[in-house]
């Protein structure tokens, strides 16, 4: 016997928007520099954030006559995880998975860009003061349009810099197996383990 079943669907009620009542500055695009297009598609979206670290980016490679980074020869310092990394990783070639991208977690928006091997580098930091407008859009246009001197505080810096990425050896963890970078593992009676097994065994 077959049975047939019915299942009944409730579609969401359509929710009209009053289109004149939305302020139409609201609703013009922002102008997207052709350079920051292919930065939106890494990232996977437009936002204040990406435009800040565009921004930032651009400032700090003009500074220092920076080309983008194909090895290690440009190292960059961020101080927050924030939607401008993405744009700062993409715009310089400074990456995790190449060793020479950087994060200290301060929260704020500061980026150190420096050049192997003397350090001479340049350090942009946010102002305070820029962002007024609520609007995203409004806030992304003024993010793009203001001088890079009343949106940065940008001075020049020669730093220590960090040590040359490292291939280490991986060697398996004492309890679960699975291989770990040496320089990553936890001791304990005679033993070595992975840092998630040392904390449950701890």
């Amino acid at each position: 016997m077959i049975l047939a079943i019915l299942i009944e669907v409730k579609r969401p009620k359509t929710k009209l928007i009053n289109l004149s009542a939305i302020n139409p500055v609201s609703m013009t695009q922002p102008h997207i520099p052709p350079d920051l297009k292919p930065i939106i598609d890494f990232h996977g979206h437009f936002c204040p954030g990406l435009v800040l670290g565009y921004r930032a980016a651009k400032a700090g490679m003009e500074r220092i006559h920076a080309m983008r980074s194909e090895d290690e020869e440009l190292i960059a310092i961020v101080e927050n995880n924030s939607c401008a990394v993405d744009a700062i990783q993409y715009m310089t070639g400074c990456t995790f998975g190449k060793g020479n991208l950087f994060f200290r977690d301060y929260g704020k928006h500061v980026y150190t860009l420096a050049l192997r091997p003397l350090g001479r580098g340049v350090r942009v930091s946010l102002k305070g003061t820029v962002f007024e407008k609520e609007d995203r859009n409004e806030l992304i246009e003024q993010i793009l349009s203001i001088d890079e001197n009343e949106l940065f505080d940008i001075q020049d810096v020669t730093i220590e810099l960090p040590s040359h990425a490292r291939i280490h050896e991986s060697v398996p963890c004492s309890r679960c197996g699975e291989p770990v970078m040496e320089t990553r593992i936890k001791e304990k009676d005679g033993k070595g383990y992975c840092i998630p097994c040392f904390n449950e065994k701890s």
